[in-house]
């Protein structure tokens, strides 16, 4: 499924979820009312009061956040009913004792049988108005996957005796898993192959990557043979710097070794290899943090942009901003904005890297770099979801493609969105070569591994001593 068809499905679940946690609020508010408090209240009366207005506003959209930092609209087509169910009893306990306690410990109450009522009345409906429209999307879904109405584009890394079966086995199943098999990916380029004629060679996995983003893949069936399993580690790397699930099948020392534990519904075993980061509310958290700082930021500092704006022009000849196409999530590229810190036509000879007493970084363009307010545009592009507020900084593709050459797994750094600030660059600081890059992103490389919200926060408070101390490289 292509992102327009995510974010359809999401939106179904989005607004069914609005309408219950609307009349879930509303049903609640007349409860307490009518049978709580004033029996004999008139019910017009009741749906003009403020606080009830208000909640018809706040409420809903409350539940809108919780569900999408709880990871609830994260895949929208990768939903089963058993995890439907558990999921929606688990968030909705804490929505609700969330509300129950910011919002209604504080009536006035005749008896404390009134809360507990209250609570069992508003977890019952919200749930029953929440689960069932859900239960009905989500079956409807299951069902077009089966049915091969819909499935997810799919390419096998192998072109021999285990990638012909896996291929066979997921074509002649009667319900589909919802894979749909787009082609095949060989580790190098063999003219002839046991697929031959069925489905088509995409390239080989030199080109893994581009094949991913160019055939929009969302799941990669490693099937190589145990005579390949040398090129498991570039195969894995290159996955893995992508959106996609990864999944393999074992040869029989993985099964021995107790690798394989799970019994697949296909007719032999699988493995899913692809794992989070971050568990999903600190991932959606960390992008409603950089959504609402960013805007923040670019609203409070909108004067400093303004005086920066004005020293870059007087500086020197040339436009304030600098533009460039640089790297981003999944090895996208993307715009990036800065404010200029060096003479126009700087690159005439080239990409090159900034180095200590650099002629062609102008002396505003200096104080701005040691400040690092030269990054503060990139606040925008924070904003519309090209970067992250932290992650390892963006480079450009001529750099990326040296820095492979020496190590490969940089590839990994695509898994994330590119930060204002990173790890990299609070301890390590502007790279001046290629081998400082190398050197640099081995702090990079500890950053994913160690994710985390607490993380993120040490990083930003790393970089704002380093901004008032005027300490940067």
């Amino acid at each position: 499924m292509d992102v327009k068809n995510r974010k359809k499905q999401a939106f179904k679940y989005i607004i069914t979820d609005y309408v219950a946690a609307l009349l879930s609020w509303s049903f609640l508010f007349l409860f307490r009312k009518l049978i709580i408090s004033q029996p004999d209240v008139d019910i017009v009366e009741i749906l003009h009061e403020v606080s009830f207005v208000k909640g018809i506003i706040i409420i809903p959209l409350f539940w809108l956040l919780f569900y999408y930092i709880s990871g609830e609209y994260n895949a929208p087509f990768r939903r089963s009913r058993l995890h439907e169910l558990g999921r929606t009893v688990f968030v909705t306990t804490l929505g609700v004792v969330l509300i129950f306690f910011i919002l209604i410990l504080d009536d006035t109450i005749i008896s404390y049988k009134n809360y507990y009522q209250s609570f069992v009345f508003l977890w019952g409906i919200h749930f029953s108005l929440t689960y069932f429209p859900r239960l009905y999307l989500t079956t409807q879904m299951i069902h077009k996957l089966q049915k091969r109405i819909i499935g997810f584009n799919t390419i096998i890394v192998g072109g021999n005796n285990k990638a012909l079966k896996v291929y066979e086995e997921l074509e002649q199943n009667q319900k589909s898993f919802g894979n749909k098999i787009i082609g095949f990916v060989t580790i190098d380029n063999e003219t002839s192959t046991l697929f031959t004629g069925q489905i088509p060679h995409l390239g080989t996995v030199e080109n893994l990557i581009n094949i991913i983003n160019k055939e929009n893949v969302e799941e990669v069936i490693i099937a190589i043979e145990s005579s390949e399993r040398e090129n498991l580690q570039q195969i894995l790397v290159k996955t893995k710097a992508t959106d996609v699930v990864i999944k393999a099948i074992p040869d029989l020392l993985d099964i021995l070794s107790g690798s394989v534990c799970i019994p697949s519904p296909l007719g032999f075993p699988i493995i899913e290899l692809s794992h989070e980061l971050m568990p999903s509310w600190q991932y959606n958290l960390k992008r409603v943090m950089d959504v609402l700082v960013s805007a923040l930021a670019l609203i409070i500092l909108s004067p400093v942009f303004i005086i920066l704006a004005i020293g870059v022009k007087i500086s020197s000849k040339g436009p304030i901003f600098y533009t460039h196409k640089r790297m981003g999530r999944y090895g996208k590229p993307f715009t990036i904005y800065k404010f200029r810190s060096m003479i126009v036509d700087s690159e005439n000879e080239g990409p090159a890297l900034s180095r200590d007493n650099d002629p062609r970084i102008t002396p505003f363009g200096r104080f701005m770099r040691k400040m690092r307010f030269d990054e503060f545009p990139q606040f925008y592009n924070v904003l519309v979801g090209d970067m992250s507020l932290v992650g390892p900084r963006p480079e450009r593709h001529f750099f990326i493609k040296k820095i492979i050459e020496k190590a490969p797994h940089y590839l990994l750094l695509y898994k994330i969105r590119p930060g204002i600030t990173s790890w990299g660059q609070v301890k390590f600081g502007y790279a001046e070569n290629v081998d400082e890059m190398v050197e640099r992103l081995k702090y990079d490389i500890i950053y994913i591994e160690n994710m985390s919200i607490y993380v993120d926060l040490k990083i930003m408070i790393y970089t704002i001593k380093t901004v008032l101390e005027g300490s940067g490289k």
